[in-house]
């Protein structure tokens, strides 16, 4: 491990939880190293997120007292004294920047050579001439998130035999793709790269469990086939984490409520049923409970008579509180995590306002996302519930982690709450049932593909949402101020009710322009900007008439959904560009009838 008096290079502290935690793969200026663990970091300031943390604890129950910090700042050239994240070089098998082939030659030779054959960083040959040399692209790793360096010898050469001569490295072409390129001894034995990308193969042989971002010796088991991996590819990496927004306590906000009319009405209710009638009924009961829904009333009535606090998701919990959310909810201070306010409901004007029930504008918000785990060739998106898988195998970040990495964020949003018979009528249409048995069966092709993914299907009810999310982002990036790639989206589907949170969060104040919050006061004039984008593609008719389980086209979690039209920057979506269909949302050349918004008819 190099712990250097002065850093061999710099992370932004949001890098080092989305794209470069431990045992990510990176340039530095000087070196090609992997992220080390966090024994290896030293943890930045304490960061505050009771609800995050209780999460992490579900998915690692072993782990007490977890705790969340940022990561590193900056460290200080002069100091010698600052640390900051510790790395490994990796990986230790490097080539000759210099073609050595012989003049004339069809072929671009380069000396694969180990690093502890390397004099002061560079390769000398037979003549004592000095080659630079770079770290070789190739290594291999497996799904469980192990990596190693190949084993360049035994790839050549079949078992037993131990020949040790020079290895080569011949490129035929210029395209560096890996059909042209051989792996050659001076025994005379040559391999092509291609052989270890073949499905199945055995190639590389089969992973040890080695984790070299937490040591040298560092190992643990497994049964995979090691896998073919380009160390600097968009597969090499995928972080896992957690995020939720720094919301007030829900049960705090409907428990004031309730207990203003518990004596006197709600601890005689027996049902469900009954407070429903007692709401319509007695006014003082109707005023106090305004805002909530009588499931947030039924179920927090249930809490108090058990004693105990159900467990809800991540966003199960953000959806009370944003539909609750009235005139004014949370306070409105520079430095505040929460503060809305709803748009009075006579304000809302348009053909389009129908369909919601409440447009919230949330002029301050505070989002914490953690990382705690990474995967390697196949991301793994958390749920529609912003919940992460407990049985899924990730990478560990620590050999025994005691904190994670987190970063907090703060920004501004809209939320738009629609109204549950609107969506509960359109899901039923037959229409939709059928757009939603050719999506399933979709999902079934992709899962026929990836029989280890425990990933379920969203909902048809999701993925209208998520299709309405990605249009609107397009539409509002070009008047709120604010690039489609700074805008983020939450989407909420549960049978308590559905919505969508467009929103921006950035370590400094240029998420809090306002630009969202002006978006939310002229709603339908955006969601009609939207719609009509959405109505016609640049690659129309075929991008409307995708079939989702048409083995060919191989996009088995899109409908009518390409690049010319829904997907966007994966910054932006909570689903990594999966789960999207326009012609639940609008009407396309497609004709299906499954649209939500009835444009012609309008």
């Amino acid at each position: 491990m190099r712990r250097p008096k002065k850093p061999h290079g710099q992370f932004r502290m949001s890098q080092l939880v989305t794209t470069y935690g431990p045992g990510a793969s990176a340039d530095l200026p000087k070196h090609s190293v992997l992220i080390g663990g966090l024994e290896q970091w030293t943890p930045g300031p304490a960061v505050a997120e009771p609800r995050l943390v209780a999460k992490i604890q579900q998915l690692f129950p072993d782990l007490q007292n977890i705790r969340l910090h940022a990561p590193p700042p900056a460290v200080d050239d002069e100091d010698e004294a600052s640390s900051g994240v510790g790395v490994w070089l990796f990986p230790e098998w490097f080539l000759t920047v210099t073609n050595m082939a012989p003049a004339g030659a069809q072929v671009r030779s380069r000396r694969l050579v180990h690093r502890r054959n390397l004099i002061q960083g560079k390769y000398q040959d037979d003549t004592r001439k000095k080659h630079e040399v770079v770290p070789v692209r190739f290594v291999r790793a497996c799904v469980h998130g192990h990596i190693d360096d190949i084993d360049w010898y035994r790839f050549v050469h079949p078992p037993g035999d131990e020949c040790r001569r020079p290895l080569w490295l011949d490129e035929r072409g210029t395209s560096g793709d890996v059909s042209d390129i051989i792996v050659r001894c001076e025994c005379g034995r040559r391999e092509p790269i291609s052989t270890a990308t073949v499905r199945e193969s055995e190639a590389l042989g089969w992973c040890v469990g080695k984790r070299p971002w937490l040591g040298r010796n560092e190992r643990e088991g497994c049964s995979q086939k090691y896998r073919l991996l380009i160390r600097t590819a968009s597969n090499a990496y995928f972080t896992q984490s957690l995020s939720v927004i720094s919301l007030p306590d829900p049960d705090e906000l409907v428990g004031k409520a309730v207990d203003a009319v518990w004596e006197d009405y709600l601890q005689y209710i027996e049902s469900k049923e009954e407070l429903q009638r007692d709401r319509q009924r007695k006014e003082k009961v109707m005023r106090a409970l305004d805002g909530f829904t009588d499931d947030q009333v039924w179920g927090f009535i249930q809490v108090r008579r058990s004693g105990g606090r159900a467990d809800r998701s991540v966003k199960q919990q953000e959806l009370e509180v944003l539909a609750a959310s009235g005139a004014e909810s949370g306070v409105d201070r520079p430095e505040g995590d929460y503060y809305a306010r709803a748009v009075p409901a006579g304000a809302l004007k348009g053909k389009h306002i129908e369909a919601l029930e409440k447009v919230v504008l949330v002029h301050r918000l505070r989002e914490v996302q953690a990382l705690v785990g990474f995967t390697r060739f196949e991301a793994m998106a958390p749920s529609t519930d912003g919940e992460l898988d407990a049985g899924v195998q990730r990478a560990a970040l620590a050999r025994e982690p005691g904190w994670f990495p987190a970063i907090e964020t703060r920004g501004e949003g809209v939320f738009l709450h629609f109204r549950n018979d609107r969506i509960d009528a359109w899901a039923k249409r037959p229409a939709v049932v059928e757009r939603r048995r050719a999506l399933a069966a979709g999902f079934d092709a992709w899962l026929h593909d990836h029989p280890q993914s425990r990933r379920q299907f969203c909902g048809i009810e999701y993925l209208m949402l998520h299709s309405l999310s990605h249009l609107l982002i397009t539409a509002v990036s070009l008047s709120c101020g604010y690039p489609a790639s700074s805008i983020r989206e939450r989407i909420y589907a549960r049978p308590e009710g559905c919505g969508i949170l467009l929103y921006t969060a950035t370590s400094d104040a240029e998420g809090t322009l306002g630009g969202l919050v002006e978006v939310g006061r002229n709603i339908d004039k955006h969601l009609a900007e939207a719609l009509e984008v959405g109505r016609l593609c640049a690659n129309d008719p075929v991008c409307a008439q995708h079939e989702p389980s048409d083995p060919h086209e191989q996009r088995f979690l899109h409908g009518a959904a390409c690049h010319g039209c829904l997907l966007i920057s994966e910054t932006s979506c909570e689903m990594r560009n999966d789960f999207l269909d326009r012609s639940l949302v609008v009407p396309t050349v497609g004709g299906d009838g499954a649209a939500f918004f009835d444009l012609d008819g309008a």
